[in-house]
């Protein structure tokens, strides 16, 4: 047993991390911390704990659980079955147009053949970005929020933006007509818990952030529930896939399309291996979701088919 401790301390310490990220989150600082680190950070021994349980030809197997177990919480084993849908739907945070053009951006989103497309940070810092995005994405009825834009290639039945609490932005609510039936699609961008703060030990600020955050929620929870039907969460979250406040999302409108329909880790942030964009749905089922290649912003666009 005293030559596998460290397998057993590995085992033990990512087990512990993935509960107290899971169902503690951000209820406390340390374990909002654990929840918001990139997952890829626990799995990182595994490689010193697997060669020195293999030297030392003891505690291999427990090394190897929790290896896998570090692999399973960072998606990297992630795998669901897929088949096709009659509903596209894309979120895309295309980051003020400061990474690419409108000829890129645009040309990824002809190619994902999407019947809505979301879009956040659609303030675009350059002149005429906008225009020259839209008019290279003819078919689509357009509608816009404080840094949101929905557009839909399905009938539009009306459009409404709701305050996002301790924020400029709104929540762009648009009613579409799909297969005779009305769908609710929210497009939103919530607040971004600065746990970088906690670096230079302003925790302060991440308290602040974090409750920002989830009075946005909690107003997010408050729309589903005012009316009945099919009903669409996509966008930027700021939230991994863990959590308190992903649990309250999922718990008001659905379950997470990758998580039902996806395969892999769909890092949506790649430069620190997140997956913060999602898109969740109720009275829908997703049969495919994936993430599309990096195009013209530093997030990746989230794309998932529906029936």
């Amino acid at each position: 047993m005293s030559k596998s401790c460290l397998a057993w301390l590995y085992l033990l310490t990512v087990a512990l991390v993935w509960a107290l990220g899971e169902w503690v989150g951000e209820r406390t600082l340390p374990t909002l911390l654990l929840a918001y680190a990139p997952p890829l950070l626990w799995l990182l021994p595994a490689p010193l704990v697997l060669g020195w349980t293999l030297w030392r030809r003891q505690g291999v197997a427990v090394a190897l659980a929790g290896t896998l177990l570090a692999a399973g919480g960072a998606g990297l084993l992630h795998w669901r079955p897929q088949t096709d849908g009659t509903l596209r739907v894309v979120t895309f945070n295309v980051a003020q147009g400061l990474h690419g053009s409108p000829d890129e951006i645009a040309a990824a989103l002809r190619a994902a053949d999407a019947d809505l497309l979301l879009l956040q940070e659609t303030n675009f810092v350059r002149p005429g970005f906008r225009e020259a995005l839209l008019d290279r994405l003819p078919g689509y009825a357009v509608r816009a929020g404080y840094e949101v834009t929905t557009l839909s290639r399905l009938p539009v039945l009306s459009a409404t933006n709701h305050a996002a609490p301790g924020s400029r932005r709104t929540f762009l609510e648009t009613r579409v007509r799909w297969r005779g039936q009305e769908v609710r699609v929210l497009n939103v961008h919530l607040g971004t818990v600065l746990v970088s703060s906690a670096l230079r030990g302003d925790f302060d600020r991440v308290r602040q952030t974090r409750d920002v955050r989830a009075a946005q929620v909690a107003r997010l929870s408050a729309l589903a529930g005012e009316v009945p039907g099919p009903l669409v969460l996509g966008g930027d979250l700021n939230t991994p896939p863990r959590g308190l406040a992903y649990r309250e999302l999922r718990q008001a409108f659905g379950p997470g399309a990758h998580d039902l329909a996806g395969r892999g880790p769909g890092w949506t942030f790649p430069g620190l291996f997140l997956r913060i964009d999602h898109l969740m749905a109720r009275g829908l089922t997703p049969t495919r979701s994936w993430v599309l290649p990096e195009s013209g912003s530093d997030h990746r666009a989230l794309l998932a088919e529906y029936r």
